[in-house]
């Protein structure tokens, strides 16, 4: 069922829309309940004392927050800008704040914290990430600037900055909202937020956007496939000729990953989806296979299984114009020195509400 549902906010069933019809109802009275209770002050929304952005998505599934954000964070480095990360940790299990290293087992806190604090930028994650954020603080003194990856809807938490990613191909679907609908927020949400990445696409979509946000487009660049058992040893696609390749995806929109792979010429002989955030074990391998190739997201689950076979692909997100040097301007700071931390950051506030 949640396989035709899935199907359906991409090409729609009448049927199945009148169906789903009450239930999204249902989820626009509690999300529009939610939402005016943080801008009406029936719940407090908390602010940190650094700048705080946020990257988020109205929709559900993969759209490109992580190879976004992690472009993001090595602009932010080449300018002298010293960045954190602060997050959910989907498809991990911390609850508290827990601080995240190189070596963190991605089971505790997630797989795309893991990515950052491999980048080496300090990351914590967990269920609150207004604690998350101040523990960040208090361990990195240094830090001028976060991101809260996701997040968006994460209301109590303040913020300087909403920038949304898109996916450019898929859009935003049937328009309509869970369960009906991949959205979360109505589309109307994009008018108020600062700046929206649309990844891949045409810009014939970028056409249908609002004008009020900063609009940038970006495009995922693949590098060199490397290898897990031996990151010093790389490949490209033409190295794979005459094996038996499998591709293997446990993310969002796998079928971006598969896309990918067949414009770099290599062309598998099958591909394997799993759920996002999939917990990888050795049986979800095929042992035909001579490589399989994996996306860097995933590559952190595989930690414990045979990577002898194992070939990831690192892409990189390339942003135009310049989502660093706008984002500096935008909060009006300086490269290269010391941003000085303020009491307090703009909260939810008309319709630009957080």
């Amino acid at each position: 069922m949640n396989g035709l549902i899935e199907r359906h906010w991409y090409r729609p069933r009448l049927w199945l829309t009148a169906l789903l019809a009450p239930l999204e109802g249902l989820f626009a009275l509690l999300a529009a309940a939610r939402r005016l209770a943080f801008r009406l002050g029936l719940k407090r929304v908390e602010k940190l004392s650094v700048p705080v952005v946020v990257i988020g998505n109205v929709n559900v599934g993969g759209v490109g927050k992580t190879p976004l954000t992690l472009s993001l964070l090595a602009s932010l480095a080449e300018r002298g800008v010293k960045a954190g990360v602060i997050s959910r940790g989907y498809g991990g299990s911390a609850n508290v704040p827990t601080p995240v290293g190189r070596d963190s087992d991605p089971e505790l806190v997630g797989d795309e914290p893991l990515l950052f604090a491999q980048a080496g930028v300090p990351v914590w994650v967990g269920r609150n990430r207004v604690a998350a954020g101040r523990a960040l603080i208090a361990t990195h003194p240094d830090v001028e600037l976060i991101l809260s990856d996701d997040g968006l809807q994460h209301y109590r938490l303040a913020r300087d900055v909403e920038i949304v990613v898109l996916d450019g191909a898929r859009g935003l679907g049937n328009g309509r909202l869970l369960p009906n609908g991949p959205l979360r927020e109505p589309a109307s949400r994009l008018a108020s937020v600062d700046a929206l990445v649309v990844n891949g696409g045409s810009a014939g979509f970028m056409k249908t956007l609002p004008e009020s946000p900063a609009t940038f487009a970006m495009r995922l660049a693949p590098q060199r496939f490397v290898s897990l058992a031996d990151p010093a040893v790389t490949r490209g696609a033409e190295d794979f000729a005459g094996e038996r390749v499998v591709a293997l995806a446990g993310i969002g929109h796998p079928e971006r990953f598969f896309a990918t792979l067949k414009g770099l010429g290599l062309a598998p002989e099958r591909e394997l989806s799993f759920p996002d955030h999939h917990d990888f074990v050795a049986s979800d391998l095929p042992a035909d296979a001579d490589a399989i190739v994996v996306t860097s997201k995933d590559a952190v689950k595989l930690r414990r299984v045979d990577r002898v076979k194992l070939w990831a692909l690192p892409v990189s997100g390339v942003v135009e114009p310049d989502l660093a040097d706008w984002l500096l301007a935008k909060l009006k700071l300086p490269y290269g020195r010391k941003i000085s931390r303020h009491s307090g950051v703009p909260g939810v506030q008309g319709s630009a509400g957080v």
